[in-house]
């Protein structure tokens, strides 16, 4: 009897259960929770996001290690003790996911606007990651979805076909379809703008990779064909985020903790530079130091990069004596002057001069190479609301003469100027070009060797051990000074 009554416990539970679950996935929806979301609304986190951490890295690495900006306080990082620097591979691939959700949304619905704007970003990002850190995940990377839970590296030369790949398809498909991109905070829709930016990005890649193959042809076919393939034409069409006056999207530094700010501090070697040239961008980039402002002489005065902790409190007197980065980028970030400065660059069209320059000057191009490089500092003065002197081109340091050598130096040390805050950039072409001669860090902690990439996440070790090895097999050991492959 008490079997019976068992079984019959049993059956009715098995129906009841049937009856709970038969409409589970009903029940359980939340039909106010989207369950995808649209590319207008992943695009402006894509965005900002990754121009703020670059910004971030900008600031704490790229702005010292080029020597436009040095420590006098808590100076292991100008002492080239860095240690892992994770930003950009976590927010990279982070936002590479969502990147690749527009991308794959615009191609199934026949978007080829959206779908071009996805393979600039993706471009971008990833040229972000491999010039930080060389061989890095890429073909595999971003398919956990597929299965893929360990991504290999792929060699540095395979991702740099990918991404000039990503930016030609890109600027051939983009303005094909009729959809408006909304969400855009870059350029807010205006597809010939995008056009622009992925073309004037190939001409930067090329050059990167000039050291190890013949880009001539790459090159001349963008820019002999400006109607196919345009680039940009003028400071209205930089790849630049302009921030706000009101938060939540103010420039980064804004609310910056002073004394952080103030670790920071003018770069003898840039300092030097612009006085030797008579440049007035010095008044922009740095403040009068301290001690001389309301004296009838106001100074500007660098120092050097890597001093001890001791050594650069002290220096020629003390922090009263060392000039602080302007008020533009900090407190005044969010004044009108502020916001039309205190940008954050993906590229600018000084930057695509200089690349065009340097290309002339070496043959790779037709043009005058002299053309560009005065393109070149005009765009970057006229960015800050200058404009150069009459004189300014005739002294011997700016002048375009002398050797083909002393030419592409000149163009490498304007280059560099026009890049202030876009250290990240000026570092990547630096390590290519050799341009300008730095010296390494006063008191550096790294053999008299100027660091030319990040380490791997040290994570990586436990979650992809057998890949990052691989690639570590391939590139070199895992260092501040294993050369990636376009360095080699």
């Amino acid at each position: 009897m008490k079997k019976i009554s068992a079984i019959a416990i049993l059956i009715a539970a098995l129906f009841l259960w049937s009856g709970c679950t038969k409409d589970f996935e009903e029940v359980n929806t939340n039909p106010n929770a989207p369950t995808s979301v649209t590319s207008g609304l992943l695009l402006p986190a894509i965005q900002r996001d990754m121009i703020s951490t670059l910004l971030g890295e900008t600031w704490g690495i790229g702005n010292i290690v080029i020597q436009q900006v040095a420590k006098n306080q808590f100076v292991n990082e100008d002492r080239y003790l860095w240690g892992e620097l994770n930003a950009i591979w976590n927010t990279g691939y982070s936002k590479l996911r969502d990147v690749e959700n527009i991308r794959r949304s615009a191609v199934a619905n026949g978007e080829k606007n959206y779908e071009a704007v996805a393979l600039i970003l993706r471009a971008w990002i990833f040229s972000l990651i491999t010039d930080a850190y060389g061989d890095v995940p890429y073909s595999e990377a971003i398919q956990g979805k597929e299965g893929v839970y360990y991504p290999k590296y792929d060699p540095q030369e395979t991702i740099y076909n990918g991404i000039l790949a990503d930016l030609k398809r890109a600027s051939e498909i983009i303005g094909t379809s009729a959809e408006s991109v909304s969400g855009d905070i870059i350029y807010n829709g205006n597809l010939n703008n995008w056009k622009k930016l992925a073309n004037s990005l190939r001409v930067r890649y090329l050059m990167r990779i000039s050291r190890k193959r013949d880009v001539g042809a790459d090159l001349r076919s963008i820019v002999d064909n400006p109607t196919q393939y345009p680039i940009f034409t003028g400071n209205g069409d930089h790849g630049a985020y302009t921030f706000r006056a009101t938060s939540p999207d103010q420039f980064p530094l804004h609310t910056t903790r002073i004394g952080s700010f103030n670790e920071f501090r003018a770069s003898k070697t840039l300092v030097d530079y612009l006085k030797a040239t008579n440049d007035p961008r010095i008044s922009i980039f740095f403040r009068p130091t301290p001690a001389s402002i309301g004296k009838d002489t106001a100074v500007i005065r660098g120092i050097p990069n890597g001093m001890d902790d001791v050594t650069a409190q002290t220096y020629f007197g003390g922090q009263q004596n060392h000039s602080q980065i302007s008020e533009l980028y900090y407190e005044q970030a969010i004044s009108p002057k502020g916001i039309s400065i205190a940008k954050g660059f993906i590229m600018s069209y000084a930057e695509l001069q200089f690349c065009l320059a340097e290309a002339a000057q070496k043959g790779l191009i037709s043009g005058n190479a002299e053309t560009f490089y005065r393109k070149g500092i005009e765009a970057s003065y006229n960015f800050y609301g200058l404009t150069p002197a009459a004189d300014f081109f005739t002294q011997p340091a700016i002048a375009f003469t002398g050797t083909n050598q002393e030419k592409l130096e000149k163009i490498g040390q304007q280059k560099w100027v026009s890049l202030f805050f876009q250290g990240m950039e000026a570092w990547f072409d630096w390590r290519r070009t050799g341009i300008p001669k730095l010296e390494p860090a006063v008191s550096n902690q790294n053999n008299g060797l100027i660091p030319v990439r990040f380490i791997y996440p040290i994570i990586e070790q436990a979650l992809n051990a057998e890949n990052r090895a691989a690639a570590i097999s391939r590139q070199g050991p895992d260092n501040i000074n294993t050369k990636m492959w376009y360095l080699k």
